[in-house]
This record gives structure tokens, sequence and C-alpha cells, in this order.
């Protein structure tokens, strides 16, 4: 299945560039903020892996809704969260989109369809699978991605999810980033099949492409959500680099040397920066907008440490029904 068109102009690449930039740009800081104690609880960073980010949202409509995982922050910026928002949840700020309660591995914003990230291995999948009915019974247009990782691939709600979503033709996006490793160990370790065989099994239409590719990534993502939205669910799997560890923090001591500095030549950013200036996009531009992106985090940033934290009889809210007649509907 291929895309109608093979190549993106030099403006789609700059979108797509500034958006890779603005996540890499993010999950710097959230490195220093962590290792500064100023972020609570623990961080799984993205490094590597935004070209699947950017890719995959560049081709969702403003109906259409994801869900995400541990590793989510790439997906909730590329999909348009503000930075302001997004660094004040991060911090444990009032301020936060869900103030300052879900933190790094459960940040939502349903005003974008943003579903929530899930600190549960393969959670993001019947979440996404029942936005995915919903979009279905009210005719809204809309399709449903879950973005999950190959962690993912032994678990049983992404087997009952392929099949319920294969049964009812929902329109779904099952959006696998699939860079090698499940936590501390490589995937085949943790699963004996395939992806692809998995989708074979339920009739699902799949798309393997190279997740380290932003353009390659954005045109299998226009197919996958075009076939999602007209015919039922599309499998699209992403291959693509963990550069940091599990968590942040993690020595990766089950990782060789010669592997790691393999990745540096599989870099997205580096990948995308060539491709542009091979459009005729001047290096000089290329380094504005990285300095643009680091400014725009810098300011986030500086915003969120002057926010106040959370009322503490706040964090009851929404949590309990009040009861009592005065209450009753």
């Amino acid at each position: 299945m291929g895309s109608k068109a093979e190549t993106l102009s030099a403006g789609e690449l700059v979108t797509l560039h500034e958006t890779m930039l603005r996540v890499r740009a993010s999950e710097a800081a959230l490195a220093k903020l962590f290792a500064d104690g100023e972020i609570p609880g623990f961080i799984h960073l993205s490094f590597g892996q935004e070209a699947v980010a950017a890719g995959v949202c560049s081709a969702l409509d403003r109906q259409d809704t994801l869900a995400t995982t541990h590793r989510g922050h790439g997906h909730v910026l590329a999909r348009g969260m503000d930075l302001h928002s997004f660094f004040k949840e991060l911090m444990g700020r009032a301020g936060g989109k869900c103030g300052g309660r879900s933190g790094s591995m459960h940040v939502a914003d349903m005003s974008l369809g943003i579903l929530g990230a899930n600190g549960i291995v393969g959670a993001s999948v019947p979440l996404a699978l029942g936005s995915a009915l919903a979009h279905q019974t009210r005719k809204t247009g809309g399709v449903a991605v879950a973005f999950f990782g190959d962690g993912a691939m032994a678990e049983g709600a992404l087997h009952e999810a392929l099949n319920m979503a294969a049964l009812w033709s929902l329109p779904m996006v099952f959006a696998c980033e699939n860079n090698g490793w499940s936590e501390f160990s490589p995937t085949a370790r943790q699963f004996k099949g395939t992806l692809t065989g998995l989708a074979a099994t339920f009739g699902i239409a799949h798309r393997s492409v190279d997740g380290n590719d932003v353009e390659a990534t954005a045109l299998a993502a226009r197919d996958a959500v075009a076939h999602a939205r007209s015919e039922g669910p599309f499998v699209l799997e992403c291959l693509t680099t963990r550069v940091r560890g599990h968590y942040e923090g993690d020595a990766q001591k089950y990782r060789s040397d010669e592997e790691r500095k393999a990745l540096e030549a599989r870099d997205p950013i580096a990948i995308a920066s060539a491709k542009l200036r091979a459009a005729g996009v001047a290096q000089e531009v290329i380094d504005e907008m990285a300095e643009k992106a680091g400014k725009s985090v810098a300011d986030a940033v500086a915003a969120a440490r002057d926010d106040a934290l959370p009322d503490f009889e706040a964090a009851l809210a929404d949590v309990y029904t009040r009861a009592g007649p005065e209450h009753a509907r």
C-alpha cells in the first residue's frame, strides 16, 4: 500500500522538523529537571523516537483521538499540547493541564483528543479501542490511535483489541513504536511472534516503516489514517531507536558500547536535517529552528517554576462524589 505522494514539500518537512526539535528540547530539559529533583516521580524519555510522534500526529485531524504510553511526551507535544501547561503538569504545578495531578505518565488533554498517557504496558490499546467504537457509534468521522511499544506485543489486551477492532471494522490505528527493547530485554526474548503475524491473524492491514525517517513515517501515517477512516483498523509498525534507558537513570548495562554508538547514525533529527538541506533549506535556518525550540522550552520551564503548587484540599476533587440530599439529582 503506497502513499499517493512519495515525498513531502520543503514546508511540510520544516513543520515536522520543528515538532521534533520541540520534543527533543523538551526532553533534554526534563532530563536535567529530573536530575535536579524538580520532577516528581519517574520519567521515561523518547530520545531517538521523535520522528514517530511527529510523523503519526501530523496525519491526524481535529476530531481524532489518541492514547499513549509511559513514554508519551513526544506524542502529546506533537499533537499540539501547550508547552507551558505541559511543563507545569510534569513539574506538579497548579497550572498544569491536569492541575499537577497526572505528572509524566498520565498526562492528558481532552481538548486535543489526548486520552492520556499510561503507566501500564499496553493499556493505551483498549482505551483507544473504546474511543474508536465511540467514533463509529457517534459517526464523528474520527480515528483513534493507540501508541504502544513492542513490549506490549505479548500482552493479551493487544490481541483482544486487534480481534475486536477487526470484528467491528473500527476506525483505529495501532501505532507500534518498535525500538527493539522490552524494558531491559530484547523483544525477541519476550515475544515469539511478530506484529506482522498478529495483524495477519486478524486480517488487519499492516505496514512497517523506518520510524527514524520522519518523512517516511508521515507518509505511511497518512495512508494508515485514511485506511482506518474509510475501511477499518490498520497496524503501523514504526522501527525506531530508544537512545536513553528504559527510565531516566537506567545505566543500560545490558547494551553494548557498539550498539549505543551506532544509534547516532540513526538520529531522526540528523536524518531530517539532511533532507532539509537537500530540499534547499539553509543550515542557518535549521539552526535558528533549534534555537527557537530551545528558547520556547526555557520560557515554559521558567513559567512552571513561578507557578503555584496545587492546593492540598483540591486533591480530593474529581475523586469522590459528594453525598447527601443536597447533592442528589
